[in-house]
């Protein structure tokens, strides 16, 4: 039994040292500064790091935390904010360390004296454990060391050449968060390199650069009983913004509705890379950590404001939203690339010149053919996510006028005024976009009522003087001739019905479309169709009338989904004619591939997808 106890002890205090590794992590999260930097942090165990260690930081950006060590939430926020400050300070770079090549003012690079790894974690330990204890952040875990720092010098590398002066070993250094003798930077051995004609640089310093600018500034502005937004200057991405309002009318409407949001912190724990749209909120979302030119921007800018007004959130339709976006996103860059709006950036851009003219839709059908290979593309957004965030924005309005309604809108008369003052030429496909989208669409039901005229043209009528004959009262004994339908061919004017009884087919979808199939049929002067019902095997009903079919069928089935082998059972049979056509009506939860030979089509409810690439028509129904 005490062994038991004691079992249930070690347990319970495992689970209180991750709760107060999550409560550090909370804790780091929350503060302006730490983060601004974008850390990542995982939690790890103990023998993952090392024994007796706390945390480490690696040179790729990750911040390994021992979940197992006995600290409370105080103290993690100080051991995880001393090894992103690691990052921030820069102190895996090659033109920070010591001891390696160092460019000299003529370009020339001289070598050094060799770092002493050890000695420069050491170093800058310190200078990390002093500036926590300046700013007051957190509960120190080295205090005992603290007094030791008063006479250091202010820097890393002064405090490095201080440690070599004193001839003091970093295998005992106190300051980290690794065991000691042991090193909580790991990679310094491959310091990182940058180059500044690429306008590369050390993201980590970037930003915790920014988020340091940016909470003095808020903090004066606060203290002054300012608001912080009204006395900054424009930012360039607002600059870029108002460019399309003031001189480029195709998308100026659009540009003037959205609001640009530049907070870094909302793009850190959104993973907003570049930028995003939400159109339901009537926002964009730019990340101002990115050092792009102002025409870069605009480019970046124009691309959100296509989503927008091509209504790409709401044309989606079941669709995997992320692959759409990314058909989407080859779209619309293609487009800017013709329009030559602003300048196409590097970053983050879903570009195929070889896909030029293709619709979205069109495109999406390419990437499920490879899902894998394009699974994981890297939008505006970042990689694997899509920039469009929301969905439908029906609830929402700008007045009297949903916001799809003001984007379509906006979009139009801008296509309009572009085009009357000659601005510029537009590529075809986008004008034929923009003016489609300004149609009202064709309803489904007036779809399938194409489809029907196609295979089934209404019969012509003659004059027949055959009893019954209508009289009048007037003239009794003068016969009039009435009109007639031609006589009805069964074989040559009937169609095949295959439904899908499956389990995840609801009474009231399978309803809804044999009604419609009902009304249809006899519009079209069409007596008999032939049925069959499926799930995981076929049940052929034979030739049922419109009216049976229309409400007084009991559907068998229930079971799985395999569709394949009822429409076997209708292609073999003899007595259906071989150019008969077959109406297909799922839920879309069928196998990967069907087989069809006859002309066809599919029936879905509106919001569902088939799992392939359909060769006959898709009507998507509403309820």
């Amino acid at each position: 039994m005490a062994k038991r106890d004691n079992k249930e002890k070690k347990k319970s205090q495992k689970e209180i040292n991750r709760e107060n590794l999550q409560g550090g992590i909370t804790l780091i999260m929350k503060h302006p500064l730490f983060r601004g930097c974008s850390p990542r942090i995982i939690t790890v165990s103990k023998s993952d790091i090392g024994i007796g260690s706390m945390c480490i930081v690696s040179s790729d950006g990750i911040i390994r935390a021992n979940e197992d060590y006995p600290l409370s939430p105080k103290q993690w926020s100080y051991v995880l904010a001393h090894n992103i400050l690691h990052l921030a300070f820069g102190h895996f770079d090659e033109e920070k360390m010591p001891g390696y090549l160092i460019t000299q003012a003529d370009g020339s690079k001289v070598k050094k004296v060799q770092c002493e790894i050890p000695l420069w974690n050491m170093a800058c330990d310190i200078y990390i454990t002093k500036f926590l204890s300046d700013i007051k952040y957190g509960q120190a875990v080295n205090i005992d060391s603290l007094n030791l720092l008063s006479g250091n010098p202010d820097d890393e590398l002064k405090i490095y050449q201080y440690l070599q002066e004193h001839n003091l070993s970093g295998l005992q250094n106190h300051y980290g968060t690794a065991a000691i003798g042991t090193l909580d930077m790991k990679g310094l051995e491959k310091p990182l390199t940058y180059d500044k004609s690429k306008n590369q640089c050390n993201r980590f310093t970037r930003n915790f650069t920014i988020a340091l600018a940016t909470s003095v500034s808020a903090t004066i502005l606060e203290a002054g009983g300012h608001d912080h937004y009204q006395y900054s200057t424009p930012s360039i991405g607002r600059r870029a913004a108002n460019w399309f309002i003031d001189h480029y009318p195709l998308l100026g409407g659009l540009a003037a509705h959205f609001k640009i949001i530049e907070d870094y912190h909302y793009c850190n724990r959104n993973d907003i890379h570049v930028a995003a749209i939400d159109v339901t909120c009537g926002e964009i979302y730019l990340n101002p950590t990115n050092n792009f030119s102002e025409e870069e921007w605009k480019f970046i800018l124009a691309h959100e404001y296509l989503h927008a007004g091509l209504q790409h959130h709401n044309r989606c339709n079941g669709r995997n939203p992320y692959l759409w976006n990314v058909a989407c996103d080859f779209v619309i860059n293609g487009w800017l690339a013709e329009l030559q709006v602003g300048v196409m950036p590097a970053d983050g851009l879903l570009y195929d010149p070889d896909l030029a003219g293709l619709s979205a839709e069109s495109i999406y059908d390419t990437l499920l053919e490879n899902i894998r290979k394009y699974e994981k593309l890297s939008t505006f957004r970042g990689f694997g996510k899509g920039d469009i965030i929301g969905g439908s924005t029906v609830a929402n309005s700008t007045g009297n006028v949903t916001l799809d309604e003001f984007c379509k809108s906006a979009l139009s008369q801008g296509l309009e005024y572009h085009q009357s003052t000659g601005r510029g030429l537009i590529p075809a496909g986008l004008i034929e976009e923009i003016r489609s989208l300004a149609m009202p669409p064709i309803p489904w039901d007036v779809a399938l009522a194409k489809w029907f005229d196609v295979y089934f043209a209404p019969l012509e009528k003659h004059r027949s003087y055959a009893r019954p004959s209508r009289r009048q009262a007037a003239t009794p004994d003068i016969p009039r001739p009435r009109y007639i339908p031609m006589e009805i061919s069964t074989d040559s004017r009937t169609f095949g019905v295959v439904i899908d009884t499956s389990g995840s087919m609801d009474a009231k979808t399978i309803g809804k479309a044999l009604g419609t199939i009902a009304s249809y049929s006899v519009a079209h002067d069409v007596p008999f169709a032939r049925v069959v019902f499926c799930d995981a095997a076929a049940y052929d009903m034979g030739y049922i009338s419109v009216e049976d079919i229309a409400g007084r069928v009991a559907v068998k089935g229930r079971g799985g989904t395999a569709l394949q082998p009822a429409i076997n059972t209708l292609e073999s049979a003899k007595d259906f004619p071989k150019d008969g056509p077959i109406l297909i009506i799922t839920d879309g939860g069928i196998e990967d591939h069907l087989d069809v030979k006859h002309e066809h089509a599919y029936l879905l409810p509106q919001g569902n997808r088939l799992p392939f690439r359909a060769k006959g028509q898709v009507f998507y129904f509403s309820e």
